[in-house]
Formats: C-alpha cells, sequence, structure tokens
C-alpha cells in the first residue's frame, strides 16, 4: 500500500512539529510524532520523504519512542534476500496521550525548580 506524503505530512504537521520544539522535544522527535500521527503504518523511507529527514536522524529520531513504548517497530524483508529489511513503525498511542506525558514532566520539572528556588531564598546569606 502506497501511503502519499499529503496523508503524512498534513496542515496540522507544521504546527504540531513547532509546537513540540517549544516544549522542548528535539526537532528530529517532533517530525517524527507529527509524520507518525497520521495514524498509519509508515516506513522509514516515508518518513524521510516526507519530512526531508535523512535515515540516520530517523533511526535516532525512533529510538526515544520506542524506549516509551509509543511506536511498534517491525521490519520486513524486500523482495530479493540483498539488502537491509524496510523497517516499519506505527503510533500505538493516541497523540493526545504523548501530549499529556509531556505536559506531565513539565509540570514535574516545574515543581522541581520552584522548590529549589524556595530552597535558595530560605538561604541565610541570600
Amino acid at each position: 500500500m502506497k501511503i502519499e506524503i499529503a496523508e503524512i505530512m498534513g496542515e496540522q504537521s507544521k504546527e504540531i512539529i513547532e509546537l513540540l520544539q517549544n516544549l522542548g522535544v528535539s526537532r528530529t522527535e517532533a517530525i517524527s510524532i507529527a509524520c507518525l500521527a497520521c495514524g498509519k503504518e509508515i516506513t522509514s523511507h516515508d518518513i524521510e520523504k516526507a519530512s526531508g529527514m535523512r535515515q540516520p536522524e530517523v533511526s535516532v529520531a525512533m529510538r526515544p519512542l520506542r524506549e516509551r513504548g509509543w511506536i511498534e517497530e517491525r521490519n520486513e524483508k524486500k523482495n530479493s534476500d540483498k539488502g537491509r529489511p524496510v523497517k516499519y513503525y506505527k503510533l500505538i498511542v493516541p497523540l493526545r496521550e504523548i501530549i499529556e506525558t509531556f505536559e506531565a514532566e513539565i509540570q514535574q520539572k516545574n515543581k522541581e525548580m520552584e522548590e529549589t528556588l524556595r530552597h535558595l531564598k530560605d538561604l541565610k546569606n541570600i
């Protein structure tokens, strides 16, 4: 099944990428999340074509997504036995859940920073 680039990188993709980056998500990770938000299983090559990233960048960006349990990854051999297998990726958690995870992480970080500021203010010599 051939997937069109427009299906991967829709109208909202650029905004999703920009907003994720504003939250501190790396550029390549934000692009990968936006590509996978199409809801379809797509290949590494599809992501490369849609985003302009190179294959190594896609692989590196997928690592944290895989570690968080957000994507499913599978390999499929090409028709010939030569060459590397084709990697397929699919987002297995809703985008909303990913956003809520980032929200919780940011809230935790802010709480820790506020506690550090309070502690600094409480020091006698300041």
